[in-house]
């Protein structure tokens, strides 16, 4: 089991300085790097103080600066807003300045709002089928002349310019949750990302499953497959209980994004009442205890140890979660110092 960190900036009050939410940004990240973890991942999306970050690219080369050894990902650039000679171009460019650290973390993205803000005719079907035509052109476009025609890209013989460092270009990871992505994503020799938000174990092991069936129908190497979660590892039994408000909080923002039916000025949105949050069956505490990879040290370890025997290969800490960063930074240290060695 290899471990990752999953973080952007978050923005919750408009009294917070972006800058100061920044460098908090960075200092995760090189604990992430200083204490072993593979890589870190961090997303792109558009209009959203909740979610800062406009191009992964951008920052991933400035942290390129701030680390040494960790792994550059996009978790994930959203497809269907990248012609894919703009995306193979960029990403190759990162790996060059990086020197060859990149990994390619590709969606077809989820929330409506940024849809119709930047393709407002589009849905989530044709941004998955964007998806589909666009992420095998990549490693084409890294190799040279390659022309395409089809449904949503056509273009002339073009090559990457630069090319990347990497020898065959970024390694290419693919958000999957129904059979039909993993299948996508492994049949392509890609590797797999799945983020499971509510359902639990159930559904992690569902989605294992989904990437198991995918294998044994392709005859290719075997893929990795990452598992993204919401992580906090509490000092004691009380600090757990605080974790898990301020997740149950978070996820209160998270659905409420995603529905994009409550008003939004300057890049937040309308503030949900307490009262509310305790009327939202889907984001109980009790659930989101049960869910969700949270718990004492010992807690966390077992919890990781079945994600583990299930065959997961990497298992992402989700930092985002509305905490103050001295909050964030002491989880991120006991999962580092007391969580990780128990699988090294």
């Amino acid at each position: 089991m290899e471990f990752s960190l999953f973080a952007h900036m978050e923005r919750l009050t408009p009294d917070q300085p972006h800058d100061v939410l920044y460098d908090e940004f960075v200092s995760l990240v090189k604990m992430a790097d200083e204490g072993g973890m593979r890589a870190v991942w961090t997303g792109e999306h558009h209009g959203m103080e909740f979610t800062i970050a406009p191009n992964p690219f951008l920052s991933l080369v400035d942290l390129a600066h701030h680390t040494k050894n960790v792994r550059l990902g996009t978790g994930t650039v959203v497809a269907p807003f990248w012609h894919p000679i703009k995306l193979a171009g960029e990403a190759a460019a990162a790996d060059q300045i990086t020197k060859g650290r990149i990994e390619l973390g590709i969606a077809r993205g989820a929330y409506s709002f940024e849809y119709e803000r930047l393709m407002p005719e589009m849905d989530a079907w044709e941004a998955g089928q964007r998806m589909r035509e666009s992420t095998p052109l990549l490693p084409q476009i890294w190799r040279g002349d390659c022309a395409h025609d089809g449904e949503f890209y056509t273009f002339p013989a073009t090559t990457s310019a630069p090319k990347p460092l990497q020898d065959g270009g970024p390694p290419i990871w693919i958000a999957a949750r129904d059979p039909n992505s993993h299948e996508f994503g492994v049949h392509n020799g890609f590797n797999i990302q799945v983020t499971p938000l509510w359902q639990g174990m159930e559904e992690i092991e569902t989605l294992m499953g989904r990437f198991n069936d995918a294998c044994d129908s392709y005859a290719g190497p075997r893929p990795k497959i990452m598992l993204l979660h919401h992580t906090y590892v509490g000092k004691d039994d009380d600090d757990v209980a605080q974790g898990i408000q301020d997740l149950r909080r978070y996820y209160n923002y998270f659905g409420a994004w995603f529905l994009n039916k409550r008003p939004i000025q300057q890049g937040l949105i309308e503030p949900i009442t307490q009262a509310e949050m305790d009327a939202n069956p889907m984001y109980t505490t009790e659930k989101l205890g049960r869910d969700l990879t949270v718990g004492t040290t010992q807690q966390v370890i077992d919890r990781i140890k079945r994600y583990e025997d299930l065959g997961y290969d990497e298992f992402s800490f989700w930092v985002d979660s509305g905490m103050t960063n001295e909050r964030k930074r002491a989880s991120l240290a006991r999962f580092i110092d007391d969580v990780m060695p128990a699988f090294q």
